[in-house]
């Protein structure tokens, strides 16, 4: 297959045909096991070493491919779960860029020398990434804030990476049985959308606003708010969070928390996320989880959050709910209407492991091993296995829920999700039936009802005028009736020419038995003309089915 080359892309062609050839073997991936849960002993999961490899050579390839991968994590059709999780953990950990470059980057977005907008402003950063660096500053008013910076040349090289991608995608999906299979083009394309949203930093603060106004009701769950006039496409300034993570805790420290009250209040928070706001932060891994100086758990990092639509939550919620009490069969329905069924999948199969995933973990003699996201994670795991293409928002689910599960038990080693969605299923309900009664939802419905109050009469009148004038037509997708007559008289017909036949074989037999002086090799002669006339039907008769049969193939 013939491919036309950009000289600025051969790296990048060169690099992904080196990945396909490293990694894009069968035998690579085949058979690889599912996740070790952390839960159990408190480390980390074990991942094959191949998996760790591709994480590392994609880390080195820079921030395209990190994000690439972090994508292709969400694909259970597309890799096994071990590999999954080790492209979840992409972190990119790169030298920062100069405090020049900060300087010279931030007093162009915001307007003003960095000496004129803040009181502080420390040159070494907290963090440096492929995209970003972070740096800890404050205001004149003395406003503890960090300051995250986009990289310079990073959009430019991003969109040369996405060009190249995308003719490699269009050639594989138009060549390949897997191009076809998995639809490359969409893939980079959904990178594409996710990368653009990253870049632009003004989408980072707008969801720690609604993610702030969203958890307000929950007093100890904390979320740091922008600062608008110094945030803008390349430069966020936000809130400065005092604290360590939750998993960095020691035991003497825990004594002084109400560990389940916080860990419920952290559940029952991203459960309102889900099922009620459908939109949730979607990385509450512990090094964006964070316990501050007073006793709050802070949510850090908002650059992967998710969306979900009315009709996935009211599924995601009937599925947890049935995971919770135990209900195996339920969950598979639905499982089934979350995602798509193929032509292959196997509805017994899928029914009977996911019966087994739900009553193992219910019948576990400890809650320690009640594990809500490595249930929905096997759930889905199974459904792919089985033939049902999954949403990346159950998979998104099913992390999520995963590194809660971790959360909260390092904040209460007795924890139970399973009791706490058991809790609070009546709440949830309630929430979203009041949101269905919003002022927004209710003034839609009145309009519907005056469009079609307003309309009422004139379609009435159309209708009564058709039948008046005798003009009403209904038009029923059915059989092709003359089709039908046509394949009748066909039938009956050959069965009449076969009715004949017979009898002219039976009356040639009756007169085998008379005794004529006209013979035909020693027999009667008119019983042998029947004979023959039979036989030269007959063959006439197979022949003109045969003849039509291959017609209608």
């Amino acid at each position: 297959m013939a491919l036309s080359l950009k000289p600025k892309h051969l790296k990048l062609y060169a690099d992904v045909v080196w990945l396909l050839g490293k990694y894009g073997r069968g035998d690579l991936v085949k058979g690889a096991p599912i996740v070790d849960d952390p839960l159990d002993r408190g480390t980390p999961p074990s991942i094959p070493a191949e998996a760790k490899e591709l994480a590392s050579d994609l880390e080195k390839l820079g921030p395209t491919f990190i994000k690439l991968g972090q994508m292709i994590s969400t694909r259970s059709d597309f890799i096994p779960p071990a590999y999954m999780e080790a492209l979840s953990r992409l972190q990119d950990h790169v030298e920062p860029f100069s405090f020049e470059q900060v300087e010279a980057i931030v007093a162009v977005e915001i307007g003003a020398r960095l000496s004129r907008a803040f009181s502080e402003f420390e040159n070494i950063p907290l963090a440096a990434a492929s995209l970003g660096q972070v740096h800890r500053a404050a205001l004149r008013d003395g406003r503890r804030v960090v300051v995250k910076v986009q990289r310079p040349g990073v959009r430019e090289q991003i969109a040369d990476d996405l060009e190249g991608l995308q003719e490699i995608a269009h050639v594989l999906d138009a060549h390949t049985d897997a191009g076809r299979r998995y639809e490359f083009t969409e893939i980079v394309e959904e990178l594409r959308k996710s990368l653009l949203r990253e870049l632009d930093y003004r989408e980072e603060a707008g969801n720690l606003k609604l993610l702030g106004k969203n958890l307000e009701e929950f007093p100890n769950i904390v979320v740091p708010q922008p600062v608008t006039d110094y945030s803008t496409g390349r430069v966020l300034t936000m809130d400065y969070i005092e604290g360590r993570k939750v998993t960095k805790l020691s035991p003497l420290a825990r004594l002084d928390l109400d560990g389940e009250a916080l860990a419920d209040e952290l559940f029952r928070a991203y459960l309102k996320q889900i099922l009620v706001d459908g939109f949730f932060h979607a990385d509450p891994h512990p090094g964006n989880v964070f316990l501050t100086d007073d006793g709050k758990v802070a949510l850090l990092d908002l650059g992967m959050t998710a969306r979900l639509e009315p009709v996935m939550q009211d599924l995601l919620l009937k599925l947890l709910m049935a995971i919770a009490d135990g209900q195996s069969d339920k969950a598979a329905d639905a499982a089934i209407r979350i995602g798509n069924a193929k032509d292959e999948f196997d509805d017994v199969q899928f029914r009977r492991r996911t019966a087994d995933v739900v009553q193992r973990q219910q019948h576990s003699s400890s809650v320690d091993k009640i594990r809500m996201g490595h249930i929905v994670m096997e759930v889905k795991q199974i459904a792919a296995d089985c033939g049902i293409r999954v949403p990346p928002g159950l998979t998104m689910l099913g992390k999520t829920l995963l590194q809660l599960d971790l959360i909260g038990r390092t904040l209460s080693p007795g924890f139970d999700p399973n009791a706490s969605i058991q809790r609070n299923s009546a709440e949830i309900l309630h929430q979203r039936t009041m949101k269905s009664f919003s002022t927004a939802n209710i003034f839609g419905a009145l309009l519907d009802t005056k469009e079609f109050i307003e309309k009422l009469p004139t379609r009435l009148n159309q209708f009564f005028e058709l039948i008046a004038t005798n003009k009403l037509k209904v038009e029923v997708d059915a059989i092709d009736e003359n089709q039908l007559m046509v394949g009748m008289q066909k039938v009956a017909n050959r069965i009449t020419l076969g009715l004949i036949l017979a009898s002219l074989i039976v009356g040639a037999a009756l007169m085998m038995r008379i005794e004529t002086s006209f013979r035909i090799f020693g027999y009667p002669g008119l019983a042998i003309l029947f004979f023959l006339a039979a036989s030269f039907a007959g063959f006439a008769l197979v022949v003109q089915i045969l003849r039509s049969d291959r017609r209608g193939k």
